[in-house]
């Protein structure tokens, strides 16, 4: 991981703008791949083994979607103002984002919108297609939780749906689907100030937290170091964040500049719906926290991300 960043770090952005047809081309592929072929974990196909290895196409496709559906972006800045080429954009979004989906993993197809909904501001997009657009997903949304269902059509598992709605009525669901975000909440309030240590830390170790060195990793850290080191760790992402948007504020060209907005507000999306989660603020999908989540597909998309935007800065930096 950290060698392919400082890799990407190297490379000229304007490399991704040339091929994209290529990046896009194996993303759609590898994520049409694991639905007959992908190993299952708790219910969700989501990963290609590779002898020892397991790969999660979906965490890499983020970076792919960015810097391909951003190239086709920055090559018709001039007419962002014809809706063909919003719709168009979208279009190339919305088959991932399926795919995914169906695997299932909602919050990853969540993370693809989310990216480009950014692409599409930086680009700048009419406010009138971004309105348009928000409208769309969050109809979409109601939808998939509630509409449909009402009529008979089940969109989602069941499991899935407890899941998402028991952040609204976790009293109801205390042993069902809210027993792990009631069981996170109290793992990050037992923490208190300096948080108990790795071998006090009892939720974490007895195993009351579920999925503590994934997708409750934040939990798991504020019952080990407390309050202090939850903040720390807060402070940190806000940092990698800032700096993000100093990238963007650097980027010598609209390709560049598309691409930072669109991983920055990926990374930040991920660290808002992870930490929201543990915390019952979010509903529970099953999105991996940035660099802390163990899980190495999604650390070394993760740090090929943050080499894209290094070398964007360098190359900024150069002009200035």
């Amino acid at each position: 991981g950290a060698v392919g960043m400082l890799g990407l770090s190297v490379v000229d952005p304007d490399l991704y703008r040339r091929y994209w047809r290529y990046g896009y081309a194996t993303m759609v592929v590898a994520l049409l791949l694991v639905l007959p072929f992908g190993t299952e974990v708790r219910g969700s196909q989501r990963w290609i083994t590779l002898g020892s290895f397991q790969f999660q196409p979906s965490e890499l496709g983020k970076l792919l979607l960015i810097l391909s559906v951003g190239a086709f972006l920055a090559d018709r800045s001039r007419q962002l103002t014809d809706s063909r080429v919003v719709f168009s954009a979208i279009g190339l979004t919305a088959l991932p984002a399926s795919l995914v989906f169906v695997q299932p993993d909602i919050g990853t197809s969540l993370v693809y919108c989310a990216a480009l909904a950014a692409m599409l501001f930086v680009a700048g997009v009419r406010w009138l297609h971004l309105g348009l657009l928000t409208t769309a997903v969050v109809t979409l949304a109601v939808s998939v939780v509630w509409a449909l269902p009402a009529v008979g059509v089940q969109v989602l598992e069941d499991y899935q749906m407890k899941r998402l709605t028991a952040f609204v009525d976790r009293d109801a669901e205390l042993q069902g689907a809210g027993y792990n975000v009631e069981q996170s909440i109290l793992a990050i309030g037992a923490g208190g100030l300096r948080g108990r240590g790795v071998e006090g830390a009892t939720q974490t170790n007895f195993d009351y937290l579920p999925e503590h060195a994934t997708d409750f990793a934040f939990a798991s850290l504020a019952e080990q170091r407390g309050f202090m080191g939850a903040a720390i760790l807060l402070l940190l992402y806000l940092l990698v964040v800032w700096r993000g948007l100093r990238v963007l504020t650097f980027a010598p060209d609209a390709y560049s500049a598309i691409v930072a907005g669109g991983i920055v507000l990926a990374l930040l999306f991920q660290m808002f719906v992870n930490v929201g989660m543990t915390m019952g603020i979010a509903p529970v999908t099953g999105i991996p926290l940035p660099f802390v989540s163990v899980g190495g597909s999604s650390l070394i998309t993760n740090l090929l991300a943050v080499g894209v935007l290094q070398s964007i800065y360098a190359r900024g930096r150069r002009r200035a």
